[in-house]
């Protein structure tokens, strides 16, 4: 296989980072004390070191709304200086009334290739970023989502199952623009009723060209790097989705929480090493190289 992407990794100054200062608050991935700090790009280079991979494409870290191109700038600039990451997904508020003034300036750095603001409700308090459940369709969102496709930036979804429904329509809505489901739909736990949620929402993204998931921050929920977790994900993803609209993903330093790159890839590889090399080559590569435009 040629070189590995990692499709969503974080690098970040803490002094730009509210949820880094202060008393930790509650997050889904749980207590997180030994992440309150820098995160360099060379830490995260030594952390794959060895692993085969060449490029990564960065993801926003969520600095304060003013602050959204302060962020990619800063992010360019580092890649300037290292040549790592080779893509980036920033931030932009797609609650305002016109997100166009917020694009423009965006666009003006070479690697900007996606937005995320992260739209994820659920019922535990914890788990909640989005002001509403149904924020992902509300109509300043829905509006300033049909601008990216004149930009051409992609959009990275962040949706818990039960706003799959919405996602879904958002996607059908704008088929000029790629949707990329971050954490593969997070699923919470393991009950029976929680997986079958999780699998229907993504077989309502079935056959859309323009939706993809990153297999990334499959240990959110359980704080662990659990092997037959991401059997599992990684199993239904393929068969509803197929490979060719999947992405892998590190979320490091999140999963370092709890465990070491070597260790994450090589759970993910084993994972998809028994359907076969297309599958490999398209998770592991072809898929965020297109979407992201890495070539």
């Amino acid at each position: 296989m040629q070189g590995i992407v990692d499709a969503h990794f974080h690098i970040w100054r803490q002094k730009d980072l509210p949820w880094l200062n202060g008393p930790m608050v509650p997050r889904i991935f749980g207590p997180y004390e030994p992440i309150m700090r820098d995160y360099p790009i060379t830490e995260y280079l030594g952390d794959l070191q060895g692993e085969g991979v060449e490029k990564a494409v960065y993801v926003q870290t969520n600095w304060t709304r003013d602050d959204y191109e302060k962020e990619v700038a800063w992010v360019s600039e580092t890649a300037n200086e290292y040549g790592w990451p080779h893509a980036i997904v920033g931030y932009a508020d797609m609650t305002v009334k016109d997100v166009r003034p917020q694009l423009d300036r965006l666009k003006a750095y070479p690697l900007m290739r996606g937005v995320r603001m992260q739209l994820h409700w659920h019922d535990v308090p914890e788990y909640r970023f989005a002001a509403s459940a149904r924020q992902v369709i509300d109509p300043a969102v829905s509006r300033n989502v049909a601008h990216l496709k004149n930009y051409g930036l992609s959009f990275d979804l962040q949706l818990f199952p039960g706003q799959m429904e919405d996602g879904a329509q958002l996607v059908a809505d704008n088929p000029g623009t790629d949707f990329i489901l971050t954490h593969a739909g997070m699923l919470v736990d393991d009950r029976p009723a929680t997986v079958d949620a999780w699998h229907q929402g993504l077989c309502r993204f079935a056959g859309m060209d323009n939706f993809h998931a990153k297999l990334s921050g499959l240990g959110t929920f359980v704080h662990a790097n659990d092997p037959t977790l991401v059997q599992r994900i990684i199993d239904d993803a393929i068969d509803i989705l197929g490979s060719e609209h999947l992405m892998f993903g590190s979320n490091f330093p999140i999963e370092k929480l709890w465990t070491d790159y070597r260790t994450l890839l090589t759970t993910h590889k084993q994972a998809v090493d028994g359907h076969g090399v297309i599958d490999m080559e398209n998770i592991f590569r072809k898929t965020a190289t297109r979407v992201y435009r890495l070539a």
